[in-house]
């Protein structure tokens, strides 16, 4: 049988690629192609992007919109679970990204070297009755490890954390990231856009608009009470009832119990939280290009009011954040909602910086 040439083997080491982890390669393979060098022919330069959690319920629609984005040139998928079935499965999509898989915590290291974004959807999900403070023990040890794995290996990459409750989370990442000396709070992002997501749906039925041409800040945090929807400043600008604004409030407080309801112990909002985090990371992606006046809600390190972690208004660049903004113009109602917030918050924050200073 005639030996296949060189030029056979560097094809056929391409288009396996992402079947083979970086650590499973043997030694001194005959092809000569290091991990960096196996890329897809076509491919074009980008951002490179991993999801860690991405064999989840968030993390599957996540890793499938990150690989038709554009601006990704490679996507890196972990979990500690079925990683090679959903990478083989999403890397058949005809489109730029080139997709690898890492299993397992051996792994993590290899899917984090050289990241620009991380994005984190990894935990366990809300279930009925479960409150997000309920996930609290499980998913603040994993958003630990995973955070000291960013440390050492993509220390300034700009992490998109979606790990439940994000109010907590976010705290626990930049004690991490303290303790070994790699914190820069403009690249740590508690993830929020789908309370802005929902707001922007909500209002829009509600005004018979456009859900695409609606606009709503939402500040605060990530759970309950803590989500602050500033109807006073929708664009485009409207006139609301009392009652319209209680059922607003309410429901976009409330967005992800709806979800978890009617799933009758099935999940919570994953298609939904994916479709926002991807959203969220586009916007991201593109501050790192140097796009102009890429301006989203986030939880972030902030000094808009006196706690430490805050969602609101924030200008994304090359650095990751490059501008936070102030609340504006609050009426009665959003100001008595904002104390709520906070007094909900401060808890949640403190228990989040304790879990790691422990």
């Amino acid at each position: 049988m005639q030996q296949p040439t060189s030029g056979a083997n560097q094809r056929i080491a391409r288009i396996a690629a992402h079947l083979h982890p970086p650590t499973l390669q043997i030694e001194g393979e005959s092809s000569g192609l290091g991990r960096m060098d196996c890329r897809a022919k076509g491919g074009s330069p980008g951002f490179k992007v991993a999801v860690l959690g991405a064999a989840g319920g968030i993390g599957q629609p996540l890793a499938m919109l990150m690989k038709i984005n554009p601006l990704v040139s490679v996507l890196h998928l972990y979990d500690v679970v079925n990683t090679p079935g959903v990478t083989a499965d999403i890397s058949h999509m005809d489109t730029n990204a080139v997709v690898r898989g890492f299993l397992g915590q051996q792994q993590l290291e290899d899917a984090l070297t050289g990241m620009d974004i991380v994005i984190i959807p990894a935990g366990v999900p809300r279930k009925p009755g479960m409150t997000r403070d309920d996930l609290f023990n499980i998913n603040a040890g994993i958003v630990k490890t995973l955070c000291e794995g960013i440390a050492k290996c993509c220390p300034k990459a700009i992490v998109n954390l979606i790990s439940n409750p994000v109010n907590s989370t976010v705290p626990i990442a930049a004690e991490v990231f303290k303790k070994v000396g790699t914190y820069d709070p403009k690249r740590l992002l508690g993830v929020t856009m789908l309370d802005v997501v929902r707001a922007n749906t909500f209002v829009a039925e509600v005004l018979g608009l456009d859900p695409r041409e609606v606009d709503v800040p939402v500040v605060g945090g990530h759970a309950g009470v803590t989500i602050l929807p500033l109807l006073s400043q929708v664009k485009p600008s409207c006139s609301l009832t009392p009652t319209e604004i209680d059922y607003l409030t309410d429901r976009i407080q409330n967005g992800g119990t709806e979800v978890v309801e009617a799933k009758a112990g099935a999940g919570s909002a994953t298609l939904s939280m994916a479709y926002a985090a991807a959203k969220f990371a586009d916007a991201c992606l593109r501050g790192l290009r140097g796009d102009a006046s890429v301006i989203e809600c986030a939880y972030v390190a902030s000094t808009v009011t006196e706690l430490p972690f805050f969602a609101s208004k924030v200008r994304l660049g090359r650095a990751g954040i490059e501008e936070i903004y102030s609340l504006g113009p609050l009426n009665e109602y959003e100001r008595a909602g904002l104390e709520k917030a906070k007094k909900e918050l401060a808890g949640s924050i403190q228990k989040g910086v304790s879990f790691v200073r422990k």
